[in-house]
């Protein structure tokens, strides 16, 4: 390719000059390419690939010079030498004579580069070539990436990193490959070649870790294999990138959410150093945006700007506070160097007032922001204060105007709207107002003074803070935030609480009156999650007076609904209804349907999904923290199997399921305020406080009554509400009760004990839970998949599961790099297994030429899509696992007639189609008789023997209640016939048998032609009768195959053996007249000599018997076609038949004068019988048909040519592969 021109000081260094004029200069890199240099060019080669020069540095290259300089320009180069001499045969002819009339070297020199430069604009205009903003060094990397591991433009380079491969004990120093799909490895060392390719969806296990040789090692993990890469520049970066794409592939297995370049970041500068790729760019952003969003609870498509270091003064302790402020589209936040000094959101549509302050010595670069409730925020120590205020200024402007523009929308929809109260017997109105608690607020009969007088001290307490920290999602959240949350929240302030620390409230505010239009919508929608939330809402804390009504029954439905209706991805899980519940009671509905959102999609991520990722992958999490901080008790509750059973409530319901109900909404306090770690931390200390009778335990029945009996004692003294019965799911025995435990203490003990768990520690092992979560249970899917079709094929488990690898492979491939359907429409993880991954017929195309026997020639894709067709039984353009299976197994049965069925299947009318299983009940039964049958009619004109009618009433007799049940079918007319005979060739190329499959072919290729003209002869008869008479006999009676009516009637005997008027039945020719024909007329009768091209108009050939064709001398033994026409000639000379493939005429037919044709013989036709019985005459095809597929070959087959052809589609990973 032609490059903008870049100077060069020593041209000749790890250079070859293969070409030169006076101007220019054609060179190959030492150590590519055959005579690369012997020992020079491999030390070249492998310099080039352990110091990056090849990433650089095409293998050819052509360079400028002027003959009195001693600089050299670069202008083209090429990865082949094709390219490289298209170039210079054009430098040759296009300017070498222009550049000898110029006088001035610096003229010259203005003028190639001014051409140069020209080519490059004309070809990025006409190939609409789009500017980017990756560095030429990282282009050329990426296309040395495509070219080493053969991969398409739409696979992306990520980044690439310098390290070791570990193969056994040695060491091979090359580069890693990180793309979007891939992880692809490449090494060079003194002429020995590495390469190595793992899809990110078949990673199980990626870990970081250190041993005593190997300080810094990464170890990748497959089903089959591990590989280890060590001394890299910087472990981390690269940890981290691998981890990022490994999560978007799970992502993509769980719910079919693939990568999308983001197209809005800011551009680099132009002379960046960096060789950073533009997807690198965006994954590091995702990746920051993930952590901001996470730390200050913001809605899911907030997206990070910027952040910076400053200080905040803080009002209530005057103090400047060292921190950092970030700033996004829609917030800007602040958050203590110290994790839980400080930490600040304020949302843009709260601001008023952003202005730059006069700077001193004590308060440099200061920025002031005021807020609508009077609250004023002092950041200082700016670096960038100016871009800053800028910035900050645009996204103000943004919001103001998205402000405006709701509201005049909500004015104009809510002008005749009164403001909506709860009615219960108004059925139109949706929402309640106020929470489900304030309205069924029991008080005990002997109020206990204490308890509300602690009840009105917490809520001072909360009024005092207000006042000194702010209210709102302004406030300033401190450490004494916290306390005060670890007290417990007041009853009446609950609900505002939860809705601030989860950040429901930003999300509630910006989308104004979001949740009613989704009530009104989904108002009335039936579907699998509406049946299940009718069947659990009198289940939702049935203990509770709010919800022994239908008050608070049709507030949950509402609720549930709406957001089954909003994320039809989870629609409605189990223990939803619960939790929502809770939330009712303390929140408004409203409020409680955006605490129920920033709960399933922001803080427990995946937990409430069919298959209920979220929470197994949390409890992997928990067994590694056990294993840590109690693993004394590990290792028996391991034994026990306990810990996977109890985690698995405890976190789904955040323990309302298995605590009483007045001390769980203490730990819910706890989790909206610190997030899942409040959920570890309890479990831990739970299992903390009963490990020596836990060790004490036999079985894991003893254990969970143990932990039951513990979690019902949980108390809650500080509750005004009178004690609601607690209906625990666990068993308990009768022994005594456990003393009570107060649920603040343990929360405090909880923290106190355990609460150096990070956030961000347990978003470390998530993702390693997360690899190990999905690839079980993308394992249980194969299984179960397996288990369900072994009984309904022969082929092995083994078998299967490879297949399924494959199939699975084909559709992944699709998603990485496009197909012609959308692939949320092939896989869809809530159907059941079988149905989970489809493919199109463009996938089918792939599988069918890896494994199936006749994707062979030209006519592979054509027959490949006609096998889809057929397989495809519900019309939806997609086939299952269980569909393919069944195809393939066809070819694998020894079956003769089952596998040509298939394939003659393919070309007859789409109209008229049947499936694979209805030929086959013609097949079974034709198959006995027909073969000797044919031969018996074809010798009927040299042996005048009236014994054949016999047989064949008798065999007339069985077809006919036989054929009852079969489909009709129509004939095969001659162009389809053609396509048939092609693929036929097409087949048996290099096969071992070929000339005879060959010689095979053409002799039943002229019977059936034969056949289709004497046919023709007798249709045509049979219509100038008709013609002439308007009546005709009924033993000559012919069916015109153009009238639809007559073609659609079932064909009987005579349309075996040519003519219709071999029909042991009335004609439908003649009314009233068809009782005259109850007999088969004499063979005698027909003279079929007398059938002359002067009296029809059309060729005729005369019968040859199968032993005449194979002793003409005159045919070719490698491939011989008897046409009948001479079109058909025409049509089946092309290049799918052998260039030595001879075209005769059947018998002596070169004696005739013979029309020519240049279309289709619309007359000519053959039935399906007819061809089954003339392929069971040759031997040769019989036994090419029922010749046994070895499929576990052509398995095996075809993952070696996905190593070598492309490969994506490897079952799970390359083995490495050393050359020389």
């Amino acid at each position: 390719m032609w490059v903008s021109p870049e100077d060069v000081l020593l041209a000749g260094a790890l250079w070859i000059t293969e070409r030169a004029n006076p101007y220019f200069i054609l060179q190959k890199r030492k150590g590519h390419g055959d005579g690369g240099g012997g020992l020079a060019g491999l030390l070249v080669g492998t310099l080039d690939v352990v110091l990056d020069s090849s990433a650089r540095m095409a293998p050819y290259r052509i360079l400028y010079q002027t003959p009195d300089s001693l600089v050299y320009w670069i202008i083209a180069h090429g990865t082949s030498r094709k390219e490289i001499t298209e170039h210079w045969e054009w430098l040759e002819h296009n300017l070498l004579q222009t550049l000898s009339i110029f006088e001035n070297e610096n003229d010259i020199t203005t003028f190639v580069k001014g051409k140069v430069q020209g080519i490059i604009a004309e070809y990025n205009k006409n190939h609409d070539v789009k500017e980017d903003d990756d560095t030429d060094k990282f282009k050329e990397a990426s296309a040395k990436f495509r070219k080493l591991f053969g991969m398409p433009e739409e696979e992306k380079l990520v980044n690439y990193y310098s390290c070791s491969y570990w193969k056994g004990k040695v060491p091979r120093q090359g580069w890693l490959y990180l793309s979007i799909n891939h992880l692809c490895f490449y090494s060079y060392l003194l002429g020995k070649e590495a390469k190595l390719v793992v899809r990110w969806a078949d990673i199980t296990q990626l870990e970081k870790s250190a041993t005593l040789l190997l300080p810094d090692v990464i170890k990748v993990s497959t089903r089959t294999n591990e590989h280890v890469f060590s001394v890299f520049l910087n472990i981390n970066e690269t940890f981290k990138l691998a981890e990022q794409l490994a999560n978007i592939a799970m992502r993509q297995l769980l719910d079919n959410k693939g990568f999308e370049q983001d197209r809005s970041l800011p551009k680099l500068k132009k002379k960046s150093p960096k060789k950073v790729s533009a997807l690198k760019r965006d994954l590091d952003a995702r990746a920051k945006s993930e952590r901001y969003r996470a730390l200050f609870r913001l809605p899911k498509d907030e997206k990070l700007d910027g952040h910076t270091d400053c200080t905040l003064w803080t009002p209530f302790n005057k103090m400047h506070i060292l921190g950092q402020m970030f700033v996004s589209t829609n917030y800007i936040c602040f958050t203590s160097k110290e994790e839980t000094l400080c930490s600040l959101i304020i949302p843009l549509r709260e601001v008023t007032i952003v202005e730059k302050a006069d700077s001193s010595n004590v308060l440099p670069s200061p920025l002031s922001i005021s807020t609508k409730n009077r609250m004023t925020f002092l950041f200082a120590n700016l670096k960038d204060r100016d871009f800053l205020v800028q910035r900050i200024s645009d996204f103000l402007q943004q919001t103001t105007s998205k402000i405006y523009l709701e509201r005049e929308l909500n004015s104009s929809l809510n002008s005749s709207d009164d403001e909506r109260t709860f009615n219960l017997n108004d059925s139109s109105v949706p929402t309640a107002t106020q929470a489900l608690m304030t309205m069924y607020r029991r008080r005990s009969p002997e109020e206990f003074n204490p308890k509300l007088a602690k009840e009105f001290l917490k809520e001072q307490a909360w009024k005092n803070h207000f006042t000194e920290y702010g209210q709102g999602v302004c406030m300033y959240r401190t450490e004494k935030t916290k306390e005060l949350v670890l007290k417990g929240i007041p009853e009446g302030m609950r609900g505002e609480l939860w809705l601030l620390f989860s950040g429901a409230i930003n999300e509630m505010a910006t989308h104004p009156g979001y949740y009613e239009d989704l009530v009104e919508k989904s108002m009335g929608k039936y579907n699998l999650a509406t049946e299940e939330i009718e069947r659990d809402l009198h289940r939702s804390l049935p203990e509770h007076p709010a919800f022994q009504n239908e008050m608070g029954i049709a507030a949950l439905r509402r609720v549930l609904t709406a957001y089954a209706f909003r994320n039809p991805n989870i629609g409605y899980c189990q223990a939803m209804n619960i939790v929502t519940s809770v939330l009712l009671l303390y929140a408004k509905e409203e409020e409680a349907f955006w605490l129920l959102v920033a709960l399933c999609e922001r803080m427990l991520p995946d937990y409430y999904n069919t298959r209920v990722v979220g929470a197994l992958v949390d409890q992997g999490v928990f067994e590694e923290l056990a294993r840590e901080y109690v693993p004394q008790l590990y290792d028996c509750m391991q034994d026990l199997g306990v810990i996977s059973t109890i985690s698995l409530s405890w976190f789904l319901t955040l323990f309302l399921s298995v605590m009483p109900f007045e001390s769980a909404v203490v730990v819910v306090d706890c989790f909206f305020y610190d997030g899942i770690k409040v959920i570890f931390q309890l479990a831990l200390s739970v299992l903390h406080a009963n490990i020596h009778q836990l060790l004490g335990c036999k079985d894991d029945g003893e254990a969970m009554t143990v932990l039951g009996r513990y979690l019902d004692s949980v108390t809650n003294k500080d509750s005004t509400l009178p004690p609601i019965p607690h209906l625990h799911s666990l068993l308990t025995d009768n022994g005594e009760p456990h003393p009570e435990v107060d649920i603040f203490k343990l929360v405090r003990s909880s923290y106190e004990k355990f609460g150096s768990i990070r956030a961000d520690v347990i978003e470390q092992m998530r993702f390693k839970q997360r690899l190990r979560v999905i690839q079980t249970i993308e394992d249980t899917t194969k299984r179960n998949v397996v288990r369900t079709i072994v009984t309904e094929t022969a082929f092995s488990i083994d078998e299967l599961e490879e297949l399924y690898v494959l199939f699975k492979a084909e559709h992944l491939t699709s998603c990485y790099w496009g197909g012609s359907s959308n692939p949320t429409e092939r896989h869809d993880p809530s159907l059941p297994y079988l149905e989970q991954y489809r493919i199109d017929v463009e996938q089918f195309k792939d599988l069918f030429n890896l494994l199936f026997p006749w994707a062979n020639g030209a006519h592979s894709d054509p027959l490949a899509v006609r096998f889809f067709r057929l397989l495809d039984q519900n019309g939806d353009a997609l086939i299952n696992f269980r569909e393919f299976i069944n195809g393939l197994g066809k070819y694998r049965e020894a079956a003769c007639p089952r596998k040509y069925s298939s394939l003659v299947c393919n070309y007859w009318p789409a109209t008229q189609q049947p499936s694979v299983d209805e030929w086959m009940f013609l097949m079974l039964h034709l198959s006995l008789c027909l073969k000797c049958s044919v031969i018996l009619l074809f010798a009927v004109k040299k042996q005048n023997n009236p014994d054949y009618r016999h047989y064949l009433k008798l065999w007339n007799q069985e077809t006919k209640p036989k054929r009852e049940n079969t489909k009709d079918l129509t004939k095969l007319n001659q162009s389809q016939f053609i396509e048939l005979c092609k693929t036929l060739y097409s087949m048996f190329s290099e096969d071992v048998a070929e000339q005879e499959l060959y010689h095979a072919t053409a002799t039943v290729t002229s019977l059936l032609l034969e056949m289709g003209e004497v046919g023709k002869l007798f249709s045509s008869s049979g219509r100038r009768d008709l013609n002439l008479d308007g009546r005709s006999e009924p033993s000559m009676c012919a069916r015109d195959v153009s009238d639809p009516k007559i073609s659609q009637e079932p064909q009987d005997l005579g349309d075996v053996f040519g003519p219709a008027g071999l029909e042991n039945k009335s004609s439908p020719c003649e009314d009233g007249k068809g009782d005259e024909a109850s007999e088969l007329p004499p063979m005698q009768d027909i003279k079929l000599e007398d059938s002359s091209p002067k009296d029809t108009g059309t060729s005729s050939a005369m019968l040859i018997s199968d032993d005449e064709t194979k002793d003409d001398t005159s045919m070719s033994s490698y491939s011989v076609l008897s046409a009948g026409s001479h079109e058909l000639d025409e049509k089946l000379q092309c290049e799918d038949i052998a260039d030595d493939t001879v075209l005769v005429r059947g018998g002596r037919a070169h004696d005739r004068g013979l029309p020519h044709s240049t279309s289709i013989d619309k007359d000519w036709a053959i039935t399906f019988e007819q061809f089954l019985a003339s392929v069971l005459t040759e031997q040769a095809l019989v036994h090419y048909f029922e010749k046994p597929v070895e499929v576990a070959a052509r398995i095996t087959n075809a993952k070696n040519v996905r190593k070598v052809g492309r490969p994506l589609l490897s079952t799970s990973d390359y083995e490495i592969s050393l050359s020389g």
